[in-house]
């Protein structure tokens, strides 16, 4: 019986494996290896880690959490049962006293010819997170209103060629060698090495919702730090939250973590 499953091994899941693992919790991780920022070259903004490779960061956390006796197990969670049974692809099942699923999200790109093949190369999301490796370069931002101007005045931090177009105005990204070299409108040609657009954001929810939790007018399950609506289901990171960055998605996950301890130390004695 494990004090803790963690469903999800990206930064929330990591750091909340490491503070429980640091507390002496019998706890298992269970990881799909899918992570979200897979394309990326880079992670920014992580202090002391700043441009680091997502999965080096991804492999220096596995390391900590194993020295601390957590078990990292790769493996697909199907399902999980009130009590809890938590089924893997692999046909193994893990009892808990509690779980917290940290499993992020996906994001659904525009349609557009060349934004899936530049992804996470010349094509970003976040202008916190690639703002500056593109600075004083030609920028396309693609979005709908109001969205793509706000991204657009902040770009403009970092660039004074940024040129914004709706979804719809766009044929194509223009490919050469490998790279970005323009946006393809029915008319025209305009020329930029570097494009922002915005995803539609999906929770990877289902063992959250599969077990009753509860959601919000936007789709997305509600938490009070860092607990559902179910009794022993916890959640930290994008799963709930689209817009954690690596860095607040550690910090909440850490802060769930110790949320998640302190209701094993002061949960009430079952009566004898």
């Amino acid at each position: 019986m494990y004090d803790v499953v963690v469903v999800g091994g990206g930064p929330a899941g990591l750091a909340a494996a490491l503070v429980l693992g640091r507390a002496r919790r019998r706890v298992a991780l269970v990881d799909a290896g899918e992570p979200r920022n897979a394309p990326a070259h880079e992670s920014h903004g992580y202090l002391s880690r700043d441009g680091i490779a997502p999965g080096e960061l991804r492999a220096l956390g596995r390391a900590e959490v194993a020295g601390y006796g957590v078990e990292l197990i790769d493996d697909r969670v199907m399902d999980a049962r009130p009590g809890f049974e938590v089924r893997l692809e692999s046909g193994r099942t893990l009892e808990a006293r509690r779980l917290l699923v940290t499993t992020g999200l996906r994001d659904v790109l525009p349609e557009i010819p060349g934004v899936a093949e530049l992804w996470g190369n010349d094509v970003h999301f976040c202008p916190y997170c690639h703002g500056y490796e593109v600075s004083d370069q030609p920028i396309a931002v693609i979005a709908h209103e109001p969205v793509g101007e706000h991204k657009a005045r902040l770009l403009r931090q970092w660039s004074d060629d940024v040129a914004v177009f709706t979804p719809e105005e766009v044929v194509r990204l223009v490919v050469e060698d490998g790279r970005l070299a323009g946006v393809e409108l029915a008319d025209r040609v305009v020329r930029c090495t570097a494009a922002f657009v915005h995803p539609e954001f999906v929770p990877t929810d289902g063992l959250l919702t599969s077990l009753g939790c509860e959601t919000n007018d936007q789709g997305w399950v509600t938490v009070d730090a860092g607990r559902t609506s179910v009794p022993g289901v916890w959640a930290a990171g994008n799963v709930v939250d689209p817009m954690m960055q690596i860095i607040t998605a550690a910090g909440q996950g850490s802060a769930v973590a110790i949320a998640l301890n302190n209701d094993f130390v002061f949960e009430t004695a079952p009566a004898s």
